[in-house]
């Protein structure tokens, strides 16, 4: 069987090898690059993302990664971010006082997670949809989160023909956030998929699935 076509997306940021070794150990014949062009022919692309939201902005700015991501998605054609890069899809990210627009796929804020210890840095659970495609066969596992901020408020709802996206929480020190989202060609994690070992493995191994 033909290996799906998986490109990273190198805009500046991001566990570029260690999410190019995960895909690759998993099935996928993966670039790491940053061309438009190659980004948008692969079968999938992956938007890693770690650090601040602005400068993630700006980085993918520079590669016209809003434009590719939209353009992908226009043609149903499948994206996956991780991270920094599940939050940039989102309207807007206030960090330290500053607000930065993202590229907004989905309505909503990321934000300050309100817990008594931040970063949230470690393992935890999900609380996913029983009939997520994402999660299937590792509902019940913990994964891997580095993280201060997040999306606190899901503001989305499907209407007419589109399907309500799957989203699933997580909660952590009193507060809960989205930590991932199945919406039709658009998939995200805010937990790192390919530092969760055998649970991670399986979450992209699910995701390879949607390219073929």
């Amino acid at each position: 069987m033909k290996r799906p076509r998986v490109v990273v997306l190198d805009y500046g940021s991001g566990n570029l090898r260690s999410a190019e070794r995960a895909l690759a150990r998993v099935g996928a014949d993966v670039e790491v690059t940053g061309d438009y062009d190659a980004a948008m022919e692969a079968d999938g692309l992956v938007v890693p993302g770690v650090g601040a939201f602005a400068a993630c902005m700006a980085g993918l700015r520079r590669v016209r990664g809003a434009q590719l991501i939209g353009r992908r998605l226009a043609g149903s054609r499948p994206v996956l971010g991780i991270c920094v890069g599940m939050q940039i899809l989102f309207e807007r990210g206030i960090e330290h006082g500053e607000e930065t627009e993202g590229c907004g796929e989905w309505p909503g804020v990321v934000e300050r997670l309100r817990a008594p210890i931040v970063p949230h840095m470690g393992w935890n659970v999900v609380e996913a949809p029983d009939d997520s495609a994402l999660f299937a066969g590792v509902s019940q596992e913990r994964f891997y989160f580095v993280h201060s901020y997040a999306v606190r408020q899901w503001l989305l709802e499907g209407s007419g023909h589109f399907r309500t996206p799957l989203v699933t929480w997580t909660p952590y020190g009193g507060d809960r956030f989205v930590s991932a989202v199945e919406n039709g060609p658009l998939w995200a994690t805010q937990f790192h998929p390919e530092k969760s070992g055998d649970a991670g493995a399986q979450v992209l191994k699910n995701w390879l699935t949607t390219l073929r």
